[in-house]
């Protein structure tokens, strides 16, 4: 007599996805409330860049709507190669270049004095960030006015006090009356990302120094300036970032008359003067991929400053 035996059916667990889905309706859950600002920011910031680029590709000129054509990268050539607006970006280079040397420069001075304990420490910082707080086109005005004005300006004030000439600073010196303005406003920016650096330093490597017979000078250059590469980098990332857009002062203290006209003022000025959309359009989405590239620069630097903190 034969005995059969059936093998036990094998037992079945249930789909991994469905023993996730509380965790997936957990995750979307949290997520739910930051799609409005999602979708918000991609109408507001990235339609409108697609909708430049795609009229970046066209002659296209608002007084005659009807005369439009495809020109593919027509306006990009035109841009790189007209004698105007090849100068324009020669001045937002220069512009952008000296303003961030000098407020580094400057920024760095100003963060040694305030790393240093002193009475009224408080006030004097408060009152040295004041100027970045200041609305663009207020600290403009108030520099074309202020100081600029050759009947009532300030700097022609001493000047007559002295005994001295009374030039008239924004036509003499165009260019560097706008880069003195932008100066005063970012170097309290610089100032704050390296006074920031300099509180980071490790107290044990200055005491260590010190002790070693190390003097103020040295440990600056061997201490403190490696120390603050980063920041450096850092400040000058993010003003370039800031000062290649500026188009404040150039339009308030000079109009951008005497070769003061940077890239986004002559993108003002082909747009809403000139009507070239499409001329518009593409010095804009120049100006934006330049803008791209520097801030993939400036976030690869933050990313490192973040992980030497961490790895402290």
């Amino acid at each position: 007599m034969t005995t059969t035996t059936t093998a036990p059916a094998p037992r079945t667990t249930p789909p991994p996805v469905a023993a996730n889905t509380p965790s997936r309706l957990r995750a979307w859950a949290t997520r739910a409330p930051l799609l409005p600002a999602l979708v918000f920011m991609i109408v507001v910031t990235q339609l409108p860049f697609v909708a430049t680029l795609v009229i970046s590709f066209f002659d296209w000129n608002a007084l005659y709507p009807d005369a439009r054509q495809f020109t593919g990268f027509g306006n990009y050539s035109e841009v790189l190669t007209d004698p105007d607006l090849r100068k324009s970006v020669l001045t937002t280079i220069v512009l952008t270049a000296s303003v961030v040397v000098a407020s580094l420069v400057l920024g760095l001075a100003l963060a040694l004095l305030l790393d240093r304990r002193f009475k009224g420490r408080g006030l004097v910082r408060t009152l040295l960030i004041a100027p970045f707080l200041i609305v663009p086109v207020a600290a403009a005005l108030l520099w074309k006015h202020v100081l600029y004005n050759p009947e009532y300006g300030l700097l022609n004030g001493l000047l007559h006090y002295v005994g001295g000439p009374q030039p008239d600073w924004i036509s003499n010196t165009p260019l560097l009356a706008v880069e003195l303005s932008l100066v005063w406003q970012w170097t309290p920016f610089m100032m704050l990302i390296l006074l920031a650096g300099l509180q980071s330093r490790s107290a044990e490597q200055l005491e260590a120094a010190r002790v070693d017979g190390a003097g103020p000078w040295q440990i600056f250059r061997h201490l403190t300036l490696p120390h603050l590469r980063r920041y450096l980098e850092l400040g000058a990332l993010l003003g370039s970032i800031y000062i290649v857009q500026n188009f404040d002062a150039v339009f308030t203290i000079t109009s951008g008359g005497l070769g003061t006209a940077n890239l986004p003022y002559t993108v003002y000025q082909s747009f809403y003067q000139a009507h070239e959309n499409g001329l518009a359009s593409a010095a804009g989405v120049l100006v934006v991929i330049g803008s791209i590239i520097i801030a993939t620069f400036a976030l690869r630097v933050v990313s490192s400053l973040f992980r030497e903190e961490v790895s402290r």
